[in-house]
């Protein structure tokens, strides 16, 4: 099927060992592998994770070969991953100088690549995704550590195992992927 997502996780590097095909997300890749060391996206994008249930370090993946988690910045193998679902139409995010959505904020319905120089905010502590999917990075022109956002409410990026990271820019998840 168009448009679904599909990615296949191998136990060694270069596709090797046992597989495990995933079409959705998948909170704790243990339970198929015993551990995963490359994997090919056949289809869609997905964010993976070293750590279970969509914490640690995160990293975006499009439709490609992975022949080594370390390819792509990985420091551990992957445990758990997420399908970023295609959307259609206007991409919106309110983001908060503060947690609990206080202080000083700003819309965004574009990609920016320095909140802190365009919107004159010390920091990103919280944020409302209304519609669309996002990337945050750590540091301006979307380098370093990246977060994936969905809709919804975040009101601590600590919540999301973020604290102390300031983000820095942001980048709106295109249906090109």
């Amino acid at each position: 099927l168009m448009g679904e997502g599909c990615i296949i996780f191998y136990e060694d590097r270069n596709f090797q060992g046992r597989s495990y095909e995933c079409m959705s997300d998948c909170s704790d890749m243990s339970s198929y592998l015993s551990r995963c060391n490359s994997c090919r996206v056949e289809n869609g994008c997905f964010m993976v994770y070293d750590r279970p249930n969509y914490m640690g370090n995160q990293y975006f993946l499009r439709r490609g070969e992975y022949s080594d988690y370390m390819s792509f910045g990985m420091s551990d193998s992957i445990r758990s991953c997420r399908l970023i679902p295609q959307h259609r139409g206007s991409y919106r995010m309110r983001i908060y100088e503060r947690e609990n959505f206080q202080g000083p904020n700003h819309e965004l319905m574009d990609d920016c690549d320095n909140i802190m120089d365009r919107y004159s905010l010390s920091d990103c502590q919280s944020c409302n995704v209304i519609d669309g999917h996002w990337l945050m990075y750590e540091q301006p022109h979307y380098r370093g550590r990246m977060v994936y956002l969905r809709p919804g409410e975040y009101r601590s990026m600590r919540d999301i195992g973020y604290s102390g990271m300031r983000l820095s820019s942001a980048r709106r998840i295109m249906d090109s992927c």
